[in-house]
């Protein structure tokens, strides 16, 4: 029956992450309340992750929504900080971070909702690879180490610094995550960090959400995926303020 629910919650994880981010907010406690330890549930969420990103990059390739070569270039600095994320081993205070994330996404949803018109139109913008070398860079470090929301990380460096709109932000944020994920998840691996039976079936139901996110994303475009981060930012920036005052 645990399994059942961890399939039903990777569905959710994998329609929410598509569309903005936030759903390890789901996984990881359904993972933990399985009885894995935190560590092996950030591991084995990385099942999950790679697999809904898989299907979805496929299904916006598909539809021409994603700027592959930009993608690429961008994938470059993320998949570094990753691997560096994921092997740190240093001594950094979780608790004083979720306070701090947590202020930045309320910050952020107060932006969506004054200034709607940057999240679902294009811009011309000229991007200086410099900078979002070392922005992405620094987002890969984070994604690599906790993975949780990192998402609205990446739709705010896409939507400001390469002037994106949301559906083809959501096209190369999942690109990222899927390049990035396949090397953080071997890394966990190799140290026992994953339980790949949860994983499965975390797969199977992330890959599904994934599907239909995708889809969506698609048919509705940015101005529906606006809302859907901004009440995603919103429970997420809760839960990580409540988390780092209990």
């Amino acid at each position: 029956m645990l399994y059942f629910f961890v399939f039903l919650g990777g569905i959710l994880s994998g329609f929410i992450n598509v569309n903005a981010g936030g759903g390890s907010l789901i996984t990881l406690p359904l993972l933990n309340f399985l009885g894995l330890p935190l560590d092996v549930a950030n591991g084995t969420n990385r099942i999950g992750i790679l697999f809904q990103n898989v299907t979805s990059v496929s299904k916006f390739k598909k539809e021409k929504v994603l700027d592959f070569k930009r993608a690429l270039f961008l994938a470059i600095p993320t998949t570094i900080g990753a691997i560096l994320g994921s092997n740190l081993v240093v001594e950094i205070d979780k608790d004083m971070l979720k306070p701090i994330v947590g202020i930045i996404l309320l910050i952020m949803s107060v932006f969506i909702i004054w200034k709607p018109k940057v999240w679902v139109e294009q811009k011309d913008v000229k991007a200086n690879n410099f900078v979002s070398f070392i922005v992405f860079f620094a987002i890969g470090i984070y994604g690599g180490f906790l993975q949780a929301g990192v998402g609205f990380f990446f739709i705010i460096a896409l939507v400001m610094l390469e002037g994106y709109d949301l559906l083809k932000t959501n096209a190369i944020k999942v690109f990222l995550v899927m390049v990035y994920t396949a090397f953080s998840l071997l890394i966990f691996a190799l140290n026992g960090k994953v339980d790949l039976i949860a994983g499965l079936f975390l797969a199977a139901g992330s890959s599904l959400g994934a599907y239909f996110g995708s889809k969506f994303a698609i048919k509705r475009g940015s101005n529906w995926i606006r809302f859907i981060v901004f009440a995603m930012v919103i429970i997420s920036a809760i839960v990580y303020l409540v988390q780092s005052f209990t």
